[in-house]
Formats: structure tokens, sequence, C-alpha cells
């Protein structure tokens, strides 16, 4: 006697990836650039926002959607940056999909972006599997996690575009190789763009401003 066997994951996906696919070509009609940014806890998500904030906020409409669990203290701190800011809290679920995505775009009241970022649950393993709809995938690699964490959590370093290494300031007090780092990310994402910086003091985050700048212009033209 036979079973059958549904695979609920394979459908939930399905579905999520036509949401996705459709937001993304909303996001393309509307010329506005959406940012997919993951990491682990603590990687300074929150901050390198802030820097970016500060480089960009006289050039293009910004946006940031925070996504937490619980709390709204991050929001906060954007909107002191100089940037439109929403809340997203998930209700216990580590990651965003398409539609927590849509729902947090519509909550922006029809406000025209030329930049909105998505800060997604700090988790490095749920946010990758999820295609959020965004038109890039940023994730930040902390100094403090090791040079290790492309070889541990591969598919995160796969589905990103740009890979951030942050906190290269307190490098001599860890045991982290940057050419030891850019190897490991290269073996998961070959040809992916690495940018090293610190977002505490600053150093490095023009070119990352730079790196968005140019992939706003290619979306929009």
């Amino acid at each position: 006697m036979s079973v059958k066997i549904v695979d609920l994951k394979a459908n939930v996906l399905d579905d999520n990836n036509i949401l996705a696919e459709n937001t993304r070509k909303r996001l393309k009609e509307e010329k506005t650039f959406l940012l997919n940014l993951m990491s682990a806890p603590g990687s300074g998500k929150t901050t390198t926002l802030t820097r970016l904030i500060e480089l960009l906020k006289d050039e293009m409409k910004i946006g940031v959607m925070e996504a937490d669990i619980d709390s709204d203290v991050d929001a906060h701190r954007i909107k002191a940056a100089g940037a439109e800011s929403i809340q997203l809290h998930t209700g216990g679920m580590c990651h965003l999909d398409a539609d927590m995505t849509t729902q947090g775009l519509d909550s922006f009241d029809s406000i025209k972006f030329d930049l909105i970022v998505l800060e997604n649950v700090g988790n490095l393993v749920c946010p990758a599997e999820f295609d959020t709809g965004a038109s890039k995938n940023a994730m930040i690699l902390s100094v403090p996690e090791g040079d290790d964490k492309p070889l541990k959590y591969p598919l995160m370093f796969q589905v990103a575009d740009v890979v951030i290494i942050n906190k290269t300031d307190v490098a001599p007090y860890f045991d982290f190789d940057l050419d030891r780092a850019r190897k490991n990310i290269e073996m998961r994402h070959p040809g992916i763009d690495i940018i090293p910086i610190c977002a505490k003091t600053g150093e490095g985050t023009d070119k990352l401003a730079d790196w968005i700048r140019t992939e706003v212009k290619n979306h929009n033209s």
C-alpha cells in the first residue's frame, strides 16, 4: 500500500518565487532598487546602513524596512540618520519572504524611493532560502564571526551579489585572514564583489556606496 507524500516546503517556495518575480517587475517599473541585506545578528547591519544613508541621502530618496522578531530600536536609528523607515515584526519567523516584503513596500503609502533597503532578520540560514523579490542581495560577514563562515553557510554566500566584510578594525584581535576569507567566499560564489569596510569608522563605506550607485543606475537604465 502506497502513501502519497506532499512536499509542502517545495510548494511554499514555488509560490514564493512567483510572487518574488512579480515584485521585481513592479520595482523595475517603479524605478525603485530594493537591496536585501542579510547577515548574522551583531554583524553591524544597522551601523552600516546609517553610514550609507549619510553618504547617499543627498542624491537619492532612501527607505529602509527593518525586520525583527520584536522591538523597533533599529527603525528609530534609521530615521535619526535621515531615511524613511518602517519596522516589520515577523511574529517569531527567522526570515522574510516575498509576501512580507510586499506588505512592507505597500506600507510606505506610495512614497517614491530610489533605494529601499530591506534589513532582513539576523540569521545565516533561513533568509538565504527565501527570495524576497529584491533587485540584489547583499550579506555582511563580520570579522569576529571568522573567515570560515562561507564554508559553513554556503547558501548565504551563493545567493548574495556582494559580500561586505565588516569590522576590519578588529582583525588584529581575531584569527581572521582577509585573503583566506576571500578565497572561501570565491569558492562558494566565483567572481562575487567583496568589499571590506569598518562601519564604525566609515573606512571603505565609500566603495560600498559606489557599488550601490552603480547598481541603482543599472537597474533604472
